[in-house]
C-alpha cells in the first residue's frame, strides 16, 4: 500500500473524523451509533482489503465502488451527520471507477442512497424529503462538475505527454539521423579528397615505376634517373598532400584560443609549403553593445566562443588548403579581426586567381561556405585571374552553438 499515499491519509483522516462525529452525537446514541461503527469498519476493511488496489490499478474498482454506496446509505440513514462521507466517497468513486460514464452513475448512485439514507433516518415527511433531495442535488451537480474538470484535465496531460514523448523520440531519431549525415559527409569529402589528391599521385608513382622497371631491362640508365627523380618528387608531393589531408581532418585543438591554433596552422602550412604566412590579429575592438554584457571585449580574458573558433580555424585551413593546390602563391596573409559585434577572417594570397563566374567541380569552397552558413555568417569571394583571390569569413559573435559540426570538413 505504498501508492497513493495521500488517499490513504485522506480516507484515514475521514473515517477518524466521522467516527468522531458519531460519538459526539448524542442524539443518535445506542444503536445508531453501533450501526455507524459497523459501517464505517465495513468501508476501512474493504479499502484495506480492494480499495486501494483500485485506486492503484482499477481492478475490484465497481466491488469498492458498490461497498462504499451502500455503506455509506446504511450510515447515513443510522446517523444522518453522517453525510459528511460523501466529502470522501465523491472524488474516490470517480478515481476507483476509471471510466467517466460509470463514474457519473456511481455519482448518481451515492447522492440518491444518501439521499434515501437521510430520510430513513430523520424520518418521511416533505420537509426532510426536500432537505434531502435539495441537499443531494447540490452536492451530485458539484460533484459532476468537478469530476468532469478534473477528468479532462487529467486527459489533456496524458495526451501531453504523449506529444512529448513523440516529440523528444522524433528528436533523438534527428539527432541520430544528422550524426550519420556528418559521418557520411565527412566519408564522401574524404573519399573525392584522396581520389583527387593521393590516388592520382600514386597512380602516377606506379606509371613511373613500371617505365623505370622496362629501362632498367632495356639497360636505358640515363632515363632510369630522371624517373627515379620524378618518382622522388611526385612521392613528396604526394606526402605533402597526406599531412594537409590529416591536418584538415584531425581533432580542434583550441586549448590556448584561436590565435594560437592559428599560428600553428601557419607554421605548419610555411614547414609543408615553403609559401610565406602573415597572420594578423586584432580582436581587442569592442563588439555590439547588445552582445557586450555576453561577451566583453574579445580579449584573452573574455575568449571567442568555442563553436565561433572552430569555424575559423576550419575555414582557415580551407583557405591555406585552396592556395597550396591551385594559387601558385608566394604569400599568404591570415587577418582575423573583431568589429560590431562580428568577428571577421581574411585569407589572401597574391597568386593566380581564378574567374569566381566559371564552373566548378571542387567541393572546397562549397563545403567552406556551407560550414559558415551553418554558423550564421558569411562567405564573401573577392577574385580575378592573375589578381590573387581574398576570402572573407564573417561570423556573429553569438553563433548558433547546436548545429557547427566541429570535427568535420565538407
Amino acid at each position: 500500500m505504498t501508492g497513493n499515499r495521500w488517499w490513504h491519509v485522506l480516507f484515514a483522516a475521514a473515517m477518524l473524523l466521522l467516527a468522531t462525529l458519531a460519538l459526539a452525537s448524542d442524539e443518535f446514541a445506542g444503536a445508531g451509533r453501533l450501526g455507524v461503527f459497523v459501517c464505517l469498519a465495513v468501508v476501512s476493511a474493504a479499502y484495506v482489503t480492494i480499495g486501494w488496489r483500485a485506486l492503484a490499478t482499477g481492478r475490484f474498482g465497481v466491488l469498492f465502488a458498490v461497498i462504499l454506496i451502500v455503506m455509506s446509505a446504511v450510515a447515513v440513514s443510522f446517523n444522518p451527520t453522517m453525510a459528511t462521507i460523501q466529502a470522501i466517497a465523491f472524488p474516490m468513486l470517480w478515481y476507483v471507477l476509471i471510466d467517466t460514464r460509470r463514474a457519473i452513475i456511481g455519482n448518481v448512485a451515492l447522492a440518491l442512497c444518501v439521499g434515501v439514507g437521510y430520510v430513513v433516518g430523520l424520518g418521511v415527511d416533505a420537509e426532510t424529503i426536500g432537505r434531502a433531495a435539495t441537499i443531494e442535488g447540490i452536492s451530485l451537480v458539484g460533484s459532476i462538475a468537478l469530476g468532469l474538470w478534473f477528468t479532462r484535465i487529467a486527459t489533456l496531460s496524458d495526451e501531453r505527454q504523449v506529444l512529448i514523448d513523440q516529440l523528444t523520440a522524433t528528436q533523438d531519431q534527428l539527432a541520430q539521423l544528422s550524426r550519420d549525415a556528418g559521418v557520411t559527409s565527412e566519408r564522401e569529402r574524404l573519399a573525392r579528397e584522396i581520389h583527387d589528391t593521393v590516388a592520382q599521385s600514386l597512380t602516377g608513382m606506379v606509371m613511373l615505376a613500371q617505365q623505370a622497371r622496362r629501362n632498367l631491362d632495356s639497360g636505358d640508365l640515363d632515363a632510369i634517373g630522371d624517373e627515379l627523380a620524378t618518382l622522388e618528387s611526385s612521392a613528396r608531393d604526394a606526402l605533402v598532400e597526406t599531412r594537409s589531408l590529416v591536418a584538415a581532418a584531425a581533432p580542434v585543438e583550441l586549448g590556448a584560443g584561436v590565435t594560437a591554433a592559428l599560428e600553428r596552422v601557419a607554421a605548419r602550412f610555411t614547414r609543408d609549403t615553403g609559401i610565406a604566412v602573415q597572420l594578423f590579429v586584432d580582436l581587442q575592438l569592442a563588439v555590439d553593445p547588445q552582445l557586450a554584457g555576453d561577451v566583453g571585449s574579445m580579449d584573452d580574458a573574455a575568449p571567442l566562443p568555442r563553436d565561433v573558433e572552430v569555424v575559423l580555424l576550419r575555414s582557415a585551413q580551407e583557405g591555406l588548403t585552396n592556395v597550396r593546390k591551385h594559387a601558385s602563391a608566394s604569400e599568404v596573409t591570415l587577418d582575423l579581426r573583431a568589429s560590431h559585434g562580428d568577428v571577421c577572417l581574411t585569407v589572401s594570397d597574391n597568386g593566380s586567381g581564378f574567374d569566381p563566374a566559371a564552373p566548378s567541380d571542387g567541393f572546397g569552397l562549397p563545403g567552406m561556405r556551407d560550414r559558415v552558413a551553418l554558423a550564421g555568417g558569411s562567405l564573401t569571394i573577392t577574385t580575378a585571374p592573375g589578381e590573387g583571390t581574398s576570402l572573407l569569413v564573417a561570423l556573429p559573435v553569438r553563433a548558433p552553438a547546436s548545429s557547427i559540426p566541429e570535427g568535420s570538413q565538407r
